[in-house]
């Protein structure tokens, strides 16, 4: 059998801390059998996923008292940085790596990166921003582990001119449960950088760039008429685990792959108990994430969860009553039907945080590799038990639906922000008849 990626069970496993700056690791973060390759100790295949914001060095500024001063200006700096990001990258060699703020616009930074991964075995794929913003995502997928079905690029087209890439790969060796049942195991992976909530009217343009992936994904699963299978995310999704961009996701069936790893809850109690970021206020939080959606994960229909996190956002103009009906309304799907189906989908078998203080809530001084911490989660297979429900639906008069358009309309148009209309572009026109249906306005 082979191993293609795993944690060290160990309390030791995972001894990195701040000292990381060092352009050679000398104790690592993971078993390796030979230089540059894990094993696992579970006795099972994994596969390894590594995210990391690489701050852009046309964004790291260098001096305080100097804003304008910037890292891309002093070429020595911004390659010695990356140099050291790249040797860590090459030194844990996950299966799956997911960069953000690549500086697409540097001809020579993106050989370094380009040359060096593929030397090492992987195929990359960059993408930049859209309106020549300089950054984007790269994103690095290890041949011996991956084959490459399918890349696709998608560009939200929106304020912030953000983009997601979104690939689809087969396992190179079939993952298997045993020996005589051999599974051709097959990923969906994202990787996004999600629009900063420079102040709340942004919330819903965030929480439409998740919307337009998760709808992206839709799309092409029913295209290409692929069979069930899991699906990754990764990225800086610059919001926290009370945040609706996390709601949203945790609706539509995804787990955080560390909160899973180490036992946390989505809780008030367990929200800040890690973080990965130090931001340009000064402030530091937990943004980063690796989200997994295994094919047997409930959901609510898509454009349903979409519409309830993005009315919940802005509730205030809408009775206090009206989440009350929509949670009674809008059923999931009829538990009294279905077939049942077997797929493979995957466990969360570790996850860690580097540097390593971060994982208790501290950013350390002397850590500057970038504003992020990286992020590395190692998932095993799984045989699950699935079953295909058809969803209920929500059946009015189209004049009904169109009369609550325009009241909806008109109610979001009073906020002066075209954005906040976005949703009711998207949502479930099922979803307007329900509550127009239940509306106060309506009753009277």
């Amino acid at each position: 059998m082979v191993m293609l990626a795993g944690f060290h069970n160990d309390p030791e496993f995972a001894n990195v801390d701040s000292s990381e700056n060092e352009s050679v690791p000398y104790k690592g973060t993971i078993l390796r059998t030979k230089p540059g390759y894990v094993s696992s100790t579970m006795g099972e295949p994994c596969v390894s996923c590594t995210t990391f914001n690489i701050l852009a060095p046309i964004y790291k500024r260098l001096d305080q008292q100097n804003q304008s001063v910037r890292e891309s200006d002093f070429r020595a700096f911004w390659l010695a940085r990356n140099e050291r990001i790249v040797d860590w990258l090459l030194y844990e060699r996950s299966s799956i790596i997911c960069l953000q703020e690549f500086w697409v616009g540097n001809e020579e930074l993106v050989h370094m990166y380009e040359e060096r991964l593929g030397a090492a075995g992987y195929d990359t794929f960059k993408l930049a921003r859209t309106n020549n913003r300089g950054d984007g995502l790269l994103t690095a997928i290890h041949k011996e582990y991956f084959r490459v079905l399918n890349h696709r690029e998608l560009l939200f087209n929106d304020f912030g001119d953000r983009v997601a890439q979104l690939l689809h790969v087969q396992a190179v060796v079939p993952l298997s449960q045993n020996r005589n049942d051999i599974v051709e195991q097959e990923i969906l992976i994202v990787n996004t950088h999600l629009l900063f909530p420079h102040d709340s009217s942004l919330s819903i343009v965030r929480l439409h760039q998740v919307y337009k992936i998760l709808q992206y994904l839709e799309t092409y699963q029913r295209e290409n008429k692929l069979n069930q299978m899991p699906v990754i995310l990764c990225g800086d999704w610059n919001g926290s685990k009370r945040g609706h961009v996390y709601k949203f996701l945790r609706s539509q069936g995804f787990v955080s792959s560390y909160d899973i790893a180490h036992q946390y809850t989505d809780g008030d109690a367990d929200a800040h108990k890690w973080v990965s970021h130090l931001n340009h206020r000064g402030n530091i939080c937990g943004v980063d994430f690796i989200w997994l959606r295994n094919p047997n994960k409930s959901q609510k229909p898509l454009k349903i969860s979409w519409a309830e996190a993005a009315f919940g956002i802005i509730k205030r103009i809408w009775n206090s009553t009206w989440s009350e009906h929509m949670d009674q309304g809008c059923s999931l799907e009829d538990s009294n039907e279905g077939i049942a189906e077997e797929a493979i989908g995957f466990a969360v078998k570790n996850a860690v945080l580097f540097p390593r203080e971060v994982e208790k809530g501290i950013w350390p001084e002397n850590y500057s590799l970038s504003d992020h911490a990286r992020l590395t989660a190692v998932f095993s297979p799984v045989r699950l038990r699935c079953s295909k429900k058809p969803h209920r639906t929500l059946v009015d008069s189209k004049k009904e639906k169109t009369n609550f358009v325009t009241h909806c309309k008109k109610k979001y148009l009073k906020f002066g922000n075209a954005c906040l209309y976005s949703p009711l572009k998207v949502a479930s026109s099922h979803l307007f008849s329900h509550l127009w249906r239940t509306s106060p306005k309506r009753r009277k």
